[in-house]
């Protein structure tokens, strides 16, 4: 049976299932779910085969929030002999289908990094062979036309693969669906992974220039120690950092940071200058929603960066929509346009970040 491999953070398989499952059904593809639990890994077996494709070229993964990156199969897992494994892929694949690359993976468990000297050993060769057979394109050229197509090669082991694929233009543009970011040494906090991972995620790379753009105002709400602070000064921004915690000594000397020893809920700005609102409080999610919702209203900012708690239990999926639904409902009651995703990132843990943009009014 045909089924979509999705990746996602381990131990939240369950959440990308119910996802899948869901928005699956609200395009009448119907199937069932099998999770690999604490692997990251999540099929979603279709009923009918060609569903399998049809979905992944409707439902855009921009929408899916725990899925980072997924593919549709082809056939059942590969078992591989221990020599000349790369006859046998080629074999598998045929040569009637062209792939712009190829995407060599594992599952995302220390098992699966135990695999990546295997891997790197094994793909110069198969990729020289997928090439020399005309299925895989002679070079990457990073077509992102509606037909082009990735081959993914998900390597449970060294004796089994399970062979797939995406489309260029509906899938992650990183391997696994992970952007892996170096940590700043200047950064005082861990958590500035987080937002700089959201705006290379969220903001497309044409419109930094316009939307990250140094001399924009922001405010940084729960700030301390300055994580978050941090990538907006190095960007040129001016930022408020609202917290009645100490702020790093080095982000306070660069001038660009005033800080407002307060309650994050309950200092709001006396100009309606500020373009940026970030806020990565561990407070309840809905109290949250609520207040990004409320400074949206008050036009108190144009774009909104903040991350959603989930609590350690089940029903995460459904607290993430619950308070997603919160602020469609208010910013509608208002009369404005917006965009709103949400993605459950790879410097996310037990969050979900979430993106708001005002469009206008109705």
């Amino acid at each position: 049976m045909t089924a979509i491999v999705l990746y996602c953070r381990p131990g939240f398989e369950k959440e990308c299932g119910a996802e899948i499952q869901e928005k699956a059904a609200w395009n009448e593809v119907y199937g069932y779910i099998k999770v690999c639990k604490n692997q990251g890994l999540v099929y979603f077996h279709v009923h009918e085969s060609a569903d399998a494709d049809k979905l992944i070229q409707k439902l855009p993964l921009a929408r899916l929030i725990f899925a980072r990156q997924w593919f549709v199969t082809l056939g059942d897992e590969v078992e591989l002999p221990a020599f000349n494994r790369v006859e046998a892929i080629s074999e598998v694949l045929g040569k009637d289908f062209h792939y712009e690359e190829i995407r060599m993976e594992t599952p995302d468990t220390n098992d699966g990094k135990e695999l990546s000297k295997f891997i790197r050993k094994l793909s110069v060769p198969l990729r020289q062979s997928l090439r020399k057979s005309g299925v895989l394109a002679a070079k990457e050229q990073g077509n992102d036309s509606r037909g082009a197509t990735i081959l993914h090669a998900l390597f449970m082991s060294g004796q089994q693969v399970q062979l797939g694929y995406s489309y260029v233009s509906n899938s992650s543009e990183h391997v696994m669906g992970i952007h892996r970011l170096k940590f700043p040494g200047a950064s005082p906090s861990r958590s500035t992974l987080k937002l700089d991972e959201a705006f290379l995620y969220f903001i497309p790379k044409e419109e930094h220039e316009e939307r990250l753009a140094g001399g924009l105002n922001a405010v940084d709400l729960g700030s301390a120690p300055g994580g978050w602070t941090y990538q907006l000064v190095r960007r040129g921004m001016m930022v408020k950092a609202v917290d009645n915690g100490p702020m790093d000594d080095a982000l306070m000397q660069t001038g660009q940071v005033k800080h407002y020893q307060q309650d994050g809920f309950k200092w709001r700005p006396r100009k309606k200058n500020n373009y940026w609102l970030v806020c990565d409080m561990i407070e309840n999610p809905t109290k949250v929603a609520k207040l990004m919702a409320d400074w949206v209203v008050e036009g108190d900012c144009k774009e909104a960066m903040f991350n959603l708690k989930l609590p350690p239990t089940a029903g995460r999926y459904q607290l993430v929509m619950k308070n997603l639904q919160i602020i469609k409902d208010t910013l509608s009651e208002n009369s404005i346009w917006y965009e709103m995703y949400a993605k459950h990132l790879y410097y996310d843990r037990e969050e979900v970040t979430v993106h708001l943009r005002v469009l206008g009014n109705k």
